[in-house]
């Protein structure tokens, strides 16, 4: 009589072959995790670039030729652009529509961050809603394209009122590296 089943060598053949397939299995849903990770973080940084990038193009984009004012009622140029040497970079005032009206941004670099402030009227003094655009950021240089088309460190020209027709902002950051921006001020005119 013959008797039906598996033997002993023939368990462990099948044992080994299932544990070999259990290894790979884990090994793979290893590397599938860790590349979801390091892709969800990728997304992430460029996300954050591209924000602050969509950003200062809308607040460039719809610059006003408006003077704004202090808190003292002294008048500020419509558009103070510096070179990026030290805390404040731009500061304008931002076209609006009925929902929104005009308003006073400005960016600044603070503590390695770059920084939005939003203020809720042109003239005076109110209170600022701070965005942190950009973190990390080790060094920020900006140039002005004026009617001429030559670029200029900083923004200072005899008329108040005049607005650069570009934009270009060269920033250096441990996340994303040196990256060179170029935004067009107002209708580019």
């Amino acid at each position: 009589m013959r008797r039906t089943g598996f033997t002993l060598v023939e368990m462990l053949i099948a044992l080994t072959i299932f544990g070999m397939l259990t290894a790979a299995g884990v090994a793979l849903l290893t590397l599938t995790v860790r590349t979801q990770a390091t892709s969800e973080r990728l997304l992430d940084e460029v996300g954050e670039l591209r924000r602050a990038g969509a950003l200062l193009n809308a607040d460039l984009g719809q610059a006003a030729q408006r003077l704004s004012r202090d808190r003292d009622g002294r008048p500020r140029p419509a558009f103070i652009g510096a070179a990026g040497d030290g805390e404040l970079l731009l500061a304008l005032v931002r076209g609006g529509n009925d929902e929104e009206p005009l308003q006073r941004v400005e960016y600044r670099l603070r503590d390695g961050q770059l920084e939005r402030l939003a203020f809720a009227r042109p003239d005076g003094d109110s209170a600022a809603v701070t965005q942190i655009l950009l973190s990390g950021v080790r060094d920020v240089r900006l140039r002005y394209r004026d009617r001429l088309g030559d670029w200029q460190p900083v923004w200072n020209v005899s008329d108040p009122t005049r607005l650069p027709r570009a934009v270009e902002l060269l920033s250096d950051s441990e996340v994303h590296g040196s990256v060179r921006q170029l935004f067009l001020v107002g209708n580019g005119r």
